[in-house]
């Protein structure tokens, strides 16, 4: 299905400023559905040639979550004319709301219809403060269910015509704050209506909830809405605040949301104006309590946090073990023990580094190419071989969860390491030296001066690449290839070993050794990144 953005893109002459507008109406426009019991469905005219009866485009369609919807079928994309959108040209010509007309019938379903136009206000280059229509708002309600209407009903249908006042008016909706989402609070959730002066008129059994949870038991009609607000909140400094938002939206401002704080509870509150033909009738006021919701993010907060702490500790403890084995390698004599240490020593570091990455994280995931490359690095410098080889890494592996993280990173490093030492042993102390010829005269260009390295140079690549939900990694040299009669499952290195049993134990997946149709060896990982 094609987005609002879309569709008016490809059939319309709407502009940028003019879509922006239509994309906040259907981000607000929830709250005006649920009010008026009805279906919404945005209609936009549709490029036509002249002379031809206009055609209007649906390109967004919301249902609402009060009532049942009039229509069991998706409208968004259909283009009608003639005399079924005879109501959207009148409201859409005439730039005011329609109301007249018999119920019409959608199958077995009757329906009332009424068309408010959307009217965008602003500046251009043309005039200040010009307005025009660039769209109907179709208000479809379902009449099967009928009914003699209560307060509540009454109420909300006050207020959804005073708000579809002001989308004809061209003040609603307003401009979204920064941060600031579509979602909650709700007409379901709490809603208080306020007069001019700041009084409520009327009170949802919800929002009267909310305010006993604060610790307000009377009945909220008659307060002062903003003072008795200030009064009940626990820091008076938030109290103020949120009194202030209140009297803003009395003005005809439109402030940010604001959450209020007392006796354990917490309520989201959003002041909204009213100011139908732009007259400032007083306020709506949505409210919803959302104590669970915040005492749920504190306590992720807290585990995430403790999480955190645990893994900076972990990175900590290795460092540690790595330096007493980084000391004791210094006090050995028997080279193959310190080799052993230093290899030790390796391995650690490389585990601490993915809990440093982790300690830095605000959940158990890691970006992992940063890792690689640090992992890349470290391994040509502590190398046994004093042959200059060049790291690089192609494609990316995004991010990791932390199961598999820590074993990667231990298969890579063992990988790498291989690749330098055995891929490019030290020179023979007898071999013969380079002809004078083909070394470089003095003064003469080098690498330096922009001339690429000889093709002999060492280096080692590392690929990746995700497909079908695995991750495929590939640890390629351009060097002397593995020895004759090699099979990497029953060699006896200690290297190859961990390789093989994390590759195919901790990480679920395949590893193969083999060399490299243009000389030099590739080792191929395969890992399945499935849920665990």
């Amino acid at each position: 299905m094609s987005t609002l953005r879309d569709l008016a893109e490809e059939h319309t002459g709407l502009g940028p400023a003019d879509i922006d507008h239509l994309h906040r109406l259907a981000g607000d426009w929830q709250l005006l559905s649920d009010l008026s019991f009805a279906d919404l469905l945005m209609w936009v005219p549709v490029k036509a040639e002249p002379g031809r009866p206009r055609e209007f485009l649906c390109v967004a369609q919301v249902r609402p979550t009060t009532a049942p919807t009039a229509y069991q079928d998706d409208q968004v994309g259909k283009i009608s004319g003639g005399p079924e959108v005879a109501h959207l040209d009148i409201a859409f010509t005439q730039e005011r709301i329609w109301r007249e007309g018999d119920p019409v019938w959608y199958g077995d379903t009757p329906a009332r219809h009424e068309a408010v136009p959307v009217r965008l206000r602003g500046q251009n280059d043309r005039e200040e403060g010009w307005s025009e229509v660039i769209a109907v708002i179709g208000r479809d309600t379902n009449l099967s269910t009928a009914r003699t209407p209560s307060q509540l009903e009454l109420n909300y249908l006050t207020t959804a015509d005073d708000l579809a006042q002001m989308v004809a008016d061209g003040t609603f909706p307003p401009t979204r704050h920064p941060g600031e989402t579509t979602s909650a609070p709700r007409v379901g959730d709490g809603l208080i209506r306020l007069d001019a002066s700041g009084k409520v008129t009327y009170a949802s059994p919800n929002a009267q909830s909310a305010y006993r949870r604060l610790g307000f038991n009377a009945h909220l009609v008659g307060e002062e809405l903003s003072m008795l607000t200030s009064r009940l909140a626990a820091d008076p400094l938030e109290g103020t605040d949120t009194a202030e938002k209140i009297l803003a939206a009395l003005r005809g401002e439109f402030p940010p949301r604001q959450e209020v704080e007392a006796r354990g509870a917490t309520v989201l509150t959003r002041a909204l104006p009213l100011l139908p033909a732009g007259v400032p009738i007083g306020a709506l006021v949505l409210v919803r309590d959302v104590t669970e919701v915040r005492r749920r993010d504190r306590a992720l907060m807290t585990k995430d946090a403790t999480i955190r702490e645990i893994h900076h500790r972990v990175k900590n403890n290795l460092q540690t073990v790595a330096a007493l084995l980084r000391l004791q390698a210094r006090r050995v004599d028997a080279p193959e023990a310190r080799m052993a240490l230093q290899e030790s020593v390796r391995r650690v570091a490389s585990i601490a580094l993915v809990h440093e990455t982790l300690s830095m994280s605000s959940d158990e995931a890691v970006e992992f190419d940063g890792i690689v490359d640090r992992v890349a690095s470290a391994a040509t410098e502590v190398a046994a071989t004093s042959i200059a080889v060049k790291m690089r890494r192609e494609g990316t592996f995004g991010v990791l969860p932390a199961e598999i993280a820590t074993s990667l990173v231990m298969v890579l490093n063992e990988l790498l390491i291989n690749a330098v030492e055995h891929g490019f042993p030290e020179p023979e102390e007898d071999a013969e030296p380079l002809p004078a010829e083909t070394s470089a005269p003095s003064g003469g260009p080098g690498v330096g001066d922009g001339i690429e390295p000889p093709a002999e140079a060492g280096e080692v690549v590392v690929s990746a690449h995700r497909f079908r939900k695995q991750l495929h990694v590939t640890v390629a040299d351009n060097g002397q290839g593995l020895p004759p009669q090699f099979v990497a499952d029953s060699s006896g290195r200690l290297g190859l070993q961990i390789v093989r049993a994390l590759a195919t134990g901790e990480l679920r997946g395949s590893i193969e050794l083999r060399n490299r149709a243009g000389g030099g060896t590739e080792a191929v990982l395969v890992v399945p990144l499935a849920k665990r």
